[in-house]
């Protein structure tokens, strides 16, 4: 066909129109312009797999005792990928490997006239430590109460990173009291959070 006008592949009783058969390639020149106002499925990727949890109790650390977070709250597990009952732990679902987008946070509290030491807040792969850097997610934090001091004042450790995963890795949250602390210290259930998903790519 010659000119400038629009041709039309289909008619308003035509179903389904199909271009070319399995094995064949479709190809769209460099400069050619696709306008879409309908429904487009099938294209790119989806991020189908999504979780996010937090506590509902704050979480007492003994000293100088590692301990695994225990995020039991689910607000969100897209593709049900977070074990909210038991393992307090994101393992990636069979077929959705690739790269993820991971973070947490955790807040230290204690009450006044103590003193508080947080040696590191760190993410688990597999059962295993992996370093991510220094910080409050990484290496020692220390604050002091007495009187005078506002005794909400938190320890507030933060980070997200992406790291590639294969189908059944895991990823947990840990945490270390130090021993040199007051009292015990206490993971606050209301700013303490632990999140994911994966990036399409």
């Amino acid at each position: 066909r010659s000119g400038t006008s629009t041709m039309q592949i289909g008619s308003t009783n035509t179903s389904t129109i199909n271009i070319g058969v399995s094995g064949d390639t479709v190809n769209i020149p460099s400069g050619v312009t696709i306008a879409n106002a309908g429904t487009a499925t099938g294209f790119g990727g989806s991020s189908d797999v999504l979780f996010a949890a937090t506590m509902t109790a704050n979480q007492t650390m003994s000293h100088e005792v590692t301990a695994k977070v225990a995020f039991n709250d689910e607000i969100y597990d897209v593709g049900t990928c977070y074990d909210h009952s038991t393992n307090y732990r994101f393992t990636v679902p069979s077929g959705k490997g690739g790269y993820y987008h991971i973070g947490y946070s955790f807040v230290i509290e204690n009450a006044a006239n103590s003193r508080q030491y947080i040696n590191w807040i760190r993410p688990y792969k597999n059962g295993s430590d992996f370093h991510l850097g220094s910080g409050s997610y990484g290496g020692q934090v220390q604050f002091y109460q007495n009187n005078t001091d506002n005794p909400t004042r938190n320890i507030h450790g933060i980070k997200d990173f992406i790291i590639s995963l294969s189908a059944g890795d895991y990823i947990e949250i840990y945490a270390q009291s130090a021993t040199n602390n007051s009292s015990s210290s206490s993971g606050r259930a209301d700013y303490s959070m632990f999140w994911g998903y994966k990036l399409v790519t």
